[in-house]
C-alpha cells in the first residue's frame, strides 16, 4: 500500500518534530520506565502496556523490577514466581513470552538486548510496535513504534481514512511514521506521539485547543477529527456459564487447582469450576456431578454466595459461585493442593478467582 504523497506535502516535517518533541519534553508523565534508558526495562514496561492502561501498570512494574532487576534474574526465575509477579495483569502470555526472549538474550546475546530490527524482531513476544520501540527509546535508532495511540494520531495529522483495525492498514501508519520521525531525536519523537494519544489525541472528544501539533493535523483544518481513526468493531464475545466452589476440608483448608500448561490462563491456579452446557433443572445436585465426573472431586455444595462475570477479549465467564466441603480423602498432587488462605499469597491465581475469593470473605463477614 501506498501513502499519497499530497497527506505529507502539506506537512513542514521540521517543524512538526520540533513542536511535538518541545511540547513532550515540558509535559511528559513522570513514569517509571523513563527513568533511564535501560533496554531491559523499556521492554518489560511495553510488554505490560499491552492492552493495559499506565496507571495500572505502574505498581506492577515496580514490584516487577524489584524481583527481577535484571534480565539475569528473569531468565533464572521460576515461572510460578514470575506468574505471581504478573497476577492480575491478565493475557499471561504476554510474560511467559517475555521469560522465554528473555532466556534467549541471556544465552544468545550474553544478557543484551539486540539493538538491529532483525534480531530484536526474531525474539518471542517482541512484535513490530515493541521492537519500535525498544530500539527507538533505548537505543535511538529512528524505527516506527506504531500503537493504537500512534495510528489514532498519524490518522488525524494526515487524514488517513484506512480502518486500524485491519492488520494490513499498520504499514501505511509505519511507513508515516518513518518518514515523520525525528532522526536527531527518534526516542523522544516516539514517546511523545504515544502520549499525545494517551492524553490529549484521545478516541473521543480529542483536546485540540491543547494540542502541540494542531497547525500540522489535517483532521483538525478539515474539521473531521472526530470522525477519525476508522475503526470497525470486533466480533461479539461469546458467553461461557461456569459452576465454581471455594471447598474446604476438615482442616479448614482450601481445595485449589492448577489449569493445563496450555491454553487459557496456562499453569495459573483456581478453585475447581466445571463448564454448565444447559439449564439445570436440579443445579446442585447436577454440578456435584460434574465435579465428580469432570473432575474426580467428591464435594458437598452448601450455599450459592454470588455471582461473578469476567470478561476476556473473545469470551465472557458468567461463574456462579458456591461454598463446600471436600467429602472424602483428597491426594494432592502436582495439579491439586490444599492450602490455608494464608499460604494462598504464594500461588498465583486469576482475577476471576481473586474476585471468588473476595466475595466468599465478603460472605463470611456478613
Amino acid at each position: 500500500m501506498i501513502i499519497e504523497l499530497k497527506n505529507l506535502e502539506k506537512i513542514n516535517i521540521y517543524a512538526f518534530q520540533n513542536d511535538l518533541i518541545s511540547w513532550f519534553k515540558q509535559e511528559q508523565r513522570d513514569l517509571p520506565w523513563r527513568k533511564d534508558q535501560d533496554p531491559y526495562k523499556i521492554w518489560v514496561s511495553e510488554i505490560m502496556l499491552q492492552q493495559t492502561r499506565v496507571d495500572t501498570v505502574i505498581p506492577y512494574f515496580n514490584r516487577f523490577i524489584e524481583w527481577f532487576p535484571t534480565i539475569e534474574d528473569l531468565a533464572k526465575a521460576e515461572e510460578d514466581k514470575v506468574l505471581k509477579a504478573w497476577e492480575g495483569l491478565g493475557y499471561y502470555s504476554r510474560v511467559r513470552n517475555l521469560q522465554s526472549a528473555v532466556q534467549e538474550v541471556s544465552e544468545k546475546y550474553n544478557g543484551e538486548v539486540p539493538n538491529t530490527p532483525e534480531e530484536i524482531a526474531r525474539l518471542k513476544g517482541v512484535g513490530p510496535y515493541t521492537a519500535g520501540a525498544i530500539l527507538s527509546i533505548a537505543y535511538g535508532i529512528p524505527e516506527p513504534a506504531v500503537d493504537g495511540n500512534v495510528m489514532r494520531v498519524i490518522s488525524r495529522v494526515l487524514s488517513i481514512w484506512d480502518d486500524i483495525a485491519k492488520s494490513s492498514s499498520r504499514k501505511i501508519f509505519e511507513k508515516a511514521v518513518r518518514q515523520l520521525i525525528s532522526h536527531e531525536d527518534p526516542s523522544s519523537f516516539n514517546q511523545a506521539l504515544m502520549e499525545l494519544g494517551a492524553l490529549i489525541c484521545t478516541p473521543t472528544s480529542p483536546s485540540c485547543l491543547l494540542c502541540p501539533v494542531r497547525d500540522h493535523c489535517q483532521a483538525f483544518d478539515e474539521g473531521v477529527q472526530n470522525e477519525l481513526p476508522i475503526k470497525t468493531k470486533k466480533a461479539k464475545t461469546r458467553d461461557v456459564q461456569l459452576a465454581a466452589a471455594i471447598l474446604m476440608d476438615e482442616n479448614k483448608k482450601v481445595l485449589i487447582h492448577k489449569r493445563p500448561s496450555t491454553g487459557l490462563l496456562a499453569n495459573l491456579w483456581e478453585f475447581p469450576n466445571v463448564e454448565i452446557h444447559h439449564p439445570l433443572q436440579k443445579e446442585r445436585e447436577q454440578i456435584v456431578e460434574l465435579f465428580q465426573s469432570s473432575l474426580d472431586v467428591n464435594v458437598k455444595l452448601e450455599r450459592i454466595i454470588g455471582q461473578i462475570q469476567h470478561t476476556f477479549s473473545h469470551l465472557v465467564w458468567n461463574i456462579k459461585v458456591y461454598s463446600g466441603t471436600v467429602i472424602s480423602a483428597f491426594q494432592e498432587s502436582e495439579e491439586w493442593k490444599l492450602v490455608s488462605f494464608e499460604e494462598m499469597e504464594e500461588f498465583a491465581f486469576p482475577v476471576s478467582s481473586q474476585k471468588m475469593l473476595k466475595l466468599y470473605h465478603e460472605y463470611q463477614i456478613e
